[in-house]
């Protein structure tokens, strides 16, 4: 039987190049996946930038860390805690006290994300003059890099000031040093400073402070600004290759099992032949797994050898866009090589499975008189797998309805959750193709002359063949679907939910920097005609089970003012009753009863148990909870939404605003303006991952459909020359067969579309249930340019072989003798 394989492979070389290009390609993104995840695990801490030479710095407490039975849990605070006055005089007595600060600035012709700091801090990077001096008065700065030269006076949102020096750029901010007096007026709160001493006498002084942080060495990093961002940034970046990885791994099974199973059927005679001199059901099973073992092996290795080359490549490119730090590199680990190998080996034997048990299963006479017209296409696996994943699929989405919808919001179960739906579909196919092969065809087959109906029949009669060459098709369009038409559904619902919880006239926002400063907000009250409700961010935390800490996104607002410019969408309580000893929660706290209280961690870690006086719906989970000031400390207000008095004129209001914010450089928005700056969008990193598994599945289709349409295709010849010699002239012929490979792929986009559809309706109804406005948004461009690159490929590769093939005389291709 392994030589008859061989023989097989060789002789039908072009049935078997699409499973191993699947394959090899699989592998070597499964190596690549597992080479980053090696790589990013061995990965260096991040050295310290800003205080690489300052000897001890000395941080305020930043995180929660709350003590519970299976150990402590461990969440970032949301404002940071200064370090405590006493412990300051006690480090001041061992040495030189330096209070670090830092705070967003914009300036007319600078860089967009400059950074303010106190000259005295200019030599913990260290940073040296190399132009100039250092700042004396209020006005002066010294700036990093080329952008400004001394002597250069700039308007920035701190006032005008002029340039007196300037530093080499060091490489990681944009930086614009003041005076320290003119520092601390700008950022009156320090949370971090430096200590000219001994680390073992700072740590002696700072005693057991609850979350002081002394820092030495490397360790100085934690007090650069978002030190975790190359964690984070490798996190996001495994989880996109994770996702690719897991649909890589579905669609080449997919296509495997698919390309070996419409093998098969176009081998029953041969099967059947060998039946007929004696081979047992076993062998030939033994045979077509045999052929999947050489493929697989050939192609693991292939796909190994394509991921070491490729790995260090891709690597380059996710430095270049910015998804990992700028020193990450391949390792030279060999577990991902083990890994990948075995993985592709396993993925071809388990998609030769079912094709060896229905050839092993082949009738030694019945295929050799069977006709052309394919019979039986569904078997009872078929049948009951099939109809048992579409069952799932219906039972999983109910259950999810009912006991927690916005499960169905979350990006793991929208990308997962096609998968069952696409699977049923795909094996359900054989039963839906003659009836909606009559369909598309039913108007073109009315029409004059007979190409029409050969279409339809032809497609209708070969069930397997339509099947096989529609499923690609159906995994693009379901997939291309689902995944943009989800995050399209999920940003729709909520921009509407922001929409209609907005009643203000104009937002005005800062575009830098923690907030409005107390100047700003004077001014901003003392317009005329506007009631202005001021809010800021911040967060609440919250013990559940008494084993989660779970941290709530809050809005910090007035009680009086939150009513003018708000529409909380309430299931109980009233926004009225928010008080100092209050707060307002949504339906997925544990403890959602109005007058219930709960103990909870405000944003700097205070402990405090507040009454709940309202409750809100859950929503797609931008609804947070509420604040009164009180329960925020060192939250600044970074929004100021504005409703207009009765009678004023909208257009003053506007004036008004612009004027009183002109100094500190902020926006004045319309409500609808607002909305459209702030329409969610899919994140930069969720993107690219939907792209690149989109394009692993655009690249797996062409390989599928190209390889199907050329088995299929040139197990025809014979048909087409029998046209040929019924009067059918050579462009007629190929007319006819690029009809039908257009026939074929408006089936799988069908199919694909009903798939999509499902799955986003079942996301509508979750935001439904959730009391959500928005509609169902299906990314019809996308889903368009996949199917035309679907069908192109599809008349591509059944024309150019039906055109090679009928370059033969008619007679010879039909076997009939002159």
């Amino acid at each position: 039987m392994l030589s008859v394989a061989l023989r097989t492979l060789r002789a039908r070389w072009v049935t078997f190049v699409g499973s191993f290009v699947a394959l090899a390609l699989g592998v070597a993104l499964l190596a690549v996946m597992g080479l980053v995840l090696a790589s990013s695990s061995a990965a260096p801490d991040r050295k310290p930038e800003r205080f690489a030479a300052a000897p001890v710095v000395v941080k305020g407490a930043d995180t929660l860390r709350v003590p519970t039975p299976i150990g402590d849990r461990v969440q970032r605070l949301a404002h940071s805690r200064a370090v405590p006055a006493e412990a300051v005089t006690k480090l001041a007595k061992l040495g030189t006290v330096v209070a670090d600060r830092s705070f967003a600035v914009r300036a007319r012709g600078g860089p967009g994300d400059l950074v303010g700091h106190p000259w005295s801090t200019a030599a913990f990077a260290p940073y040296t003059l190399d132009a100039g001096r250092a700042p004396r008065t209020a006005d002066e700065v010294v700036v990093s890099g080329d952008w400004a030269r001394p002597g250069t006076r700039v308007r920035t949102d701190r006032g005008t000031v002029r340039v007196v020096g300037t530093v080499t750029d060091r490489g990681f901010e944009d930086a614009v040093f003041y005076t320290d007096t003119r520092a601390a007026r700008l950022s009156p709160t320090s949370v971090q400073l430096t200590v000219d001493a001994d680390a073992a006498a700072v740590r002696a002084a700072v005693g057991k402070s609850a979350g002081i942080q002394v820092l030495t060495g490397d360790a100085r990093r934690y007090a650069d600004a978002d030190p975790e961002r190359d964690s984070a940034a490798l996190t996001a970046m495994n989880a996109m290759f994770g996702t690719a990885g897991g649909v890589t791994a579905f669609v080449s099974v997919f296509v495997v099992a698919s390309t070996f199973a419409f093998a098969v059927a176009q081998r029953r005679r041969e099967f059947g032949l060998l039946r007929t001199v004696g081979a047992t059901p076993g062998q030939i099973r033994r045979t077509v797994l045999a052929e999947a073992l050489a493929v697989g092996v050939l192609a693991s290795a292939t796909g190994c050898a394509l991921g070491a080359y490729g790995a260090p490549l891709l690597a380059e490119r996710v430095v270049d866009a910015g998804l990992a730090p700028a020193w990450f590199v391949i390792g030279d680990p060999t577990w991902p090589y083990h890994l990948a190998f075995w993985t592709g080996l396993l993925v071809a034997l388990c998609g030769a499975i079912a094709a060896s048990w229905r050839a092993g299963r082949t009738n030694p006479t019945q295929a050799l008189r069977e006709a052309s017209v394919d019979g039986r296409a569904m078997t009872w696996g078929r049948w009951l797998c099939g109809a048992g994943l579409l069952l799932t699929a219906a039972v999983t989405l109910g259950l999810a309805l009912v006991s927690d919808p916005g499960d169905l919001l979350h990006r793991k179960t929208y990308v997962s959750r096609p998968m069952l739906l696409i699977t049923a579909l795909a094996l359900l196919t054989p039963v839906v193709v003659r009836p909606l092969t009559r369909l598309l065809a039913w108007l073109p087959a009315r029409l004059p002359g007979a190409g029409g109906m050969l279409v339809r029949e032809n497609a209708a009669a070969g069930v397997r063949r339509t099947a096989a060459i529609a499923a690609p098709v159906l995994i693009m369009v379901a997939l291309t679907g689902s995944l943009l038409g989800a995050g399209a559904t999920l940003n729709n619902a909520k921009a509407a939910e922001t929409r209609e919880r907005t009643t203000a006239a104009f937002v005005v926002t800062t575009t830098g920097g923690p907030g409005f400063d107390a100047a700003t907000l004077r001014e901003l009250r003392h317009v005329s005609g506007a009631r202005i409700s001021a809010t800021a961010s911040s967060a609440v935390y919250v013990l559940e089970d008494g084993v989660a800490l779970v941290r709530s996104e809050a809005r910090v607002a007035q009680r009086a003012s939150l009513a003018v410019t708000a529409r909380l969408p309430l299931t109980a309580g009233k926004a009225a009753d928010l008080d100092d000893e209050s707060i307002i929660v949504n339906e997925e706290w544990q403890r959602h009863t109005v007058g219930q209280r709960v103990r909870v961690w405000l944003g700097d870690g205070t402990r405090k148990t507040l009454r709940i006086a309202a409750v809100m719906t859950t929503g797609t989970g931008n609804n947070g909870v509420y604040v009164t000031p009180a329960n925020a400390p060192g939250a600044m207000v970074d929004r100021v939404d504005v409703a207009l008095t009765d009678g004023a004129d909208a257009g003053a209001v506007a004036a008004g605003l612009r004027a009183a914010v002109r100094a500190s450089g902020a926006q004045v928005l319309t409500e609808d303006q607002w909305i459209r700056a702030t329409y969610p969008q899919t994140n930069r990193t969720t993107r690219l991952g939907f792209l690149l598994v989109l394009g692993i599945s655009l690249v797996y289709t062409g390989i599928s459909l190209v390889n199907t349409m050329v088995m299929a295709t040139s197990d025809r010849v014979r048909d087409l020359a029998v046209l040929r010699l019924a009067g059918a002239t050579r462009r007629q012929v190929l007319r006819l067969v690029g009809a039908e490979a257009l026939t074929v792929v408006a089936v799988g986009a069908l199919l694909g579309l009903l798939v999509a559809g499902l799955n986003v309706a079942g996301m509508w109804g979750a935001l439904r249930l959730l009391s959500v406005p928005g509609t169902i948004e299906l990314p019809w461009a996308a889903i368009g340019a996949a199917v035309g690159a679907c069908a192109l490929l599809a008349v591509l590769a059944s024309v150019v072989p039906a055109a090679l093939a009928l370059r033969r005389r008619a007679v010879e291709l039909a076997g009939v003798p002159e």
